[in-house]
């Protein structure tokens, strides 16, 4: 299955999007934070990112979800920075404090083509929100050189519509978070009481575009949309109804990982609710409701 940026590329699409994108970060909307700084000018917003992309490392990942790791693993770029900024993040060092260095398109273009010759089966770009014309400007340099395989736009689910759409025909598999169910907790824990709501737009967005997952005969991810989901501690995540959301108003054949690696991190020793692993009973619990919602492809 060829991927769908190089389409893109050849009708001219992307170079149009690649304009329209950089004319978003003058007065920046990229998300849903709406900082509406001029990031062309060095203004910065809440995800602390001027005119270019900074990276914290790249490489071969193979803790992945298995459809995108394979034998080569999975080629992560993991983007410094973050729009939505949870209290509990275990990359905290490099969504909070900004660990990283910046990169220009040409320098990015260059990770993604090492990724591919070392084998990776497709391009992870790790918190990509902030810096969607970035991605686009580095791939314009990255296609004449080579680049093949499959682009994934891996995210905490706090999107706008409008940005997903300047990726539409270009990214071939979305990997969205659902975080929280509840506003009050999204506020409490990311300051972001509009995030179900968003979140849920992302995703029927996302389907929209490339639908469900698709691999190839080995299992490899080619196409589609994958939604993670952590389970939290004292469900504050509220697991059941999203799980519930996704079989309902997405399909009951997406593919979920429902994960279990919650620890507190971060500035999570604040709140008392989430200052705990996550234990065995809730963990067993959310794949009980996954069940019950009628999905079985799961991570």
């Amino acid at each position: 299955m060829r991927p769908l940026y190089l389409d893109a590329y050849d009708r001219g699409i992307l170079e149009e999007r690649v304009e329209r994108a950089h004319r978003v970060l003058e007065n920046c909307r990229l998300c849903p934070r709406n900082c509406k700084v001029n990031r062309l000018k060095g203004e910065k917003g809440v995800c602390k990112t001027g005119a270019q992309a900074e990276v914290s490392s790249y490489g071969p990942h193979y803790g992945e979800e298995r459809p995108l790791v394979g034998r080569g693993g999975s080629g992560t770029i993991f983007l410094t920075n973050c729009n939505l900024l949870c209290v509990f993040c275990q990359n905290y060092e490099i969504s909070h404090l900004g660990e990283g260095y910046q990169v220009t398109p040409g320098v990015m273009a260059g990770m993604m083509m090492d990724l591919q010759k070392q084998g990776c089966h497709n391009i992870n770009l790790v918190t990509p929100t902030h810096v969607v014309p970035q991605i686009l400007s580095a791939l314009l340099i990255a296609i004449p050189s080579g680049l093949n395989v499959p682009l994934v736009y891996n995210c905490s689910g706090y999107e706008e519509v409008e940005t997903l759409r300047l990726l539409d025909g270009i990214i071939d598999i979305y990997m969205p978070d659902f975080k929280f169910w509840e506003p009050e907790k999204a506020k409490r824990y990311c300051k972001a009481p509009d995030y179900p709501e968003k979140a849920k737009e992302a995703l029927r967005e996302m389907h929209r575009q490339v639908g469900e997952l698709v691999t190839d005969s080995g299992g490899i991810a080619l196409r589609g949309l994958l939604v993670r989901h952590l389970v939290m501690p004292d469900n504050v995540a509220g697991t059941k109804e999203i799980l519930n959301f996704i079989a309902n108003e997405i399909s009951r054949n997406t593919y979920v990982n429902i994960m279990n690696q919650y620890r507190p991190c971060g500035k999570a020793f604040e709140f008392r609710e989430i200052a705990r692993p996550l234990s065995r009973g809730e963990y067993l619990a959310a794949l009980q409701w996954a069940k019950e919602a009628g999905l079985s492809r799961l991570d």
